[in-house]
């Protein structure tokens, strides 16, 4: 899910802003399916009354503070608006979370307040004791708790989109990405289903578009990675990064939509291949007029400046853009027939994820690739 984390003010927390509505589902894939063994994506999210998470952060923290509930996938995440006008997130991991997955999360925050300071992520908040998490038992399960700082600003989703915004995003995701390369955990391998190296293991849940002309596209995007894209990774750098650098994630300032102002949710944080976590961004930004690869263009362009990488590493972007796109087609349309019930919140990004997909195959992929290498100056 999406939520504000700020900066740290001179008081707690960081000056008020609306939360951000909940990004797009992360589900881990069971091999079958069926339900699969317990995870935090097949159990429910903690069940603390309002009341009870005041009184824990009231006593963890010293800090008298509202609770508010925000919308959550998998753990429980609450805004915290405290008496003398601070704000922070609390967020409550779900009793089936990997605990190990958790730390390397914080540890992920922790590194790069050292490392890239000016890198607008969230700050964890240390209880009385100086930890920086604390055991919150209920109902018979033990969670893990953290306060985070809140950030200012409003979505990115919705905003105009302009050259410059793009290239913040591009410069900021560089940022981002250079402050977390020299981080390592042995959780930071972890498997999530939003990885595109997973992606081959889509192809047994594609049965689940019913249109068999997207069917058969999106089988031919994960296809080709399994085929030609995959062999090649070990020549790919590799390292922790962000992975969900959507919309829903990012944060821009009120007055300056083209400023952006934080980088939130990370919870789908792993060690993957870097090209990929740039294509994760690339794949939300394609225009419904105009070049098809014109903001990513942008986009990469500035994240080079900040994090450069070699021309053979940009030249897969066009295809990786396609298999995130293929990704939130297969995923939404496996999950709603799951669960029909909530078919219209699962399926949210699917149309325009098509739609991308259809315009970004109509450019060739040399003309792609060419586009591509003379916005980051690597055409020579």
């Amino acid at each position: 899910m999406a939520y504000r984390m700020g900066a740290r003010s001179g008081r707690h927390g960081g000056p008020r802003a609306r939360h951000a509505p909940p990004s797009r589902e992360r589900p881990v894939m069971p091999p079958s399916d069926t339900a699969g063994p317990r995870s935090a994506f097949t159990t429910r999210p903690p069940g603390f009354a309002p009341a009870e998470i005041e009184a824990l952060v009231r006593e963890r923290y010293a800090i008298a503070a509202r609770a508010t509930m925000l919308a959550s996938e998998r753990d429980l995440t609450v805004r915290m608006d405290a008496a003398d006008g601070g704000r922070f997130v609390l967020k409550i991991a779900n009793a089936a979370e990997d605990p190990a997955v958790t730390l390397f999360q914080s540890r992920a925050l922790e590194h790069l307040e050292r490392a890239a300071p000016d890198v607008p992520a969230p700050r964890l908040v240390r209880t009385r004791a100086g930890e920086t998490a604390f055991p919150a038992p209920h109902g018979g399960e033990r969670h893990v708790a953290r306060l985070l700082t809140w950030l200012p600003g409003r979505p990115l989703l919705g905003t105009p989109r302009s050259p410059r915004q793009m290239r913040a995003l591009g410069a900021a995701l560089g940022r981002l990405t250079a402050g977390l390369a020299g981080f390592s955990d042995p959780a930071a391998a972890h498997e999530i289903v939003w990885d595109i190296r997973r992606a081959p293991a889509l192809l047994a849940r594609t049965r689940h578009v019913g249109d068999p002309a997207l069917r058969a596209r999106v089988e031919a995007v994960f296809t080709r990675f399994r085929d030609e894209i995959a062999p090649s990774e070990t020549g790919l750098r590799r390292q922790v990064v962000h992975n969900d650098f959507n919309p829903s994630n990012l944060l821009v300032d009120e007055a300056d939509m083209d400023r952006l102002t934080g980088i939130l949710d990370f919870g789908d944080l792993v060690e993957t291949f870097a090209i990929y976590d740039l294509a994760v961004a690339c794949a939300y930004q394609v225009p419904e007029e105009g070049h098809p690869f014109g903001p990513a263009a942008q986009i990469a362009a500035a994240y080079h400046a900040e994090h450069p990488m070699p021309a053979h590493e940009l030249d897969l972007l066009p295809d990786l853009v396609a298999v995130r796109q293929a990704m939130t087609i297969t995923i939404g349309e496996w999950r709603a027939s799951r669960y029909p019930d909530n078919a219209a919140y699962l399926l949210r990004n699917r149309a325009r994820a098509e739609e991308a997909m259809v315009r970004c195959a109509a450019v060739g992929r040399a003309e792609a690739c060419a586009l591509l290498r003379r916005a980051c100056g690597l055409d020579g």
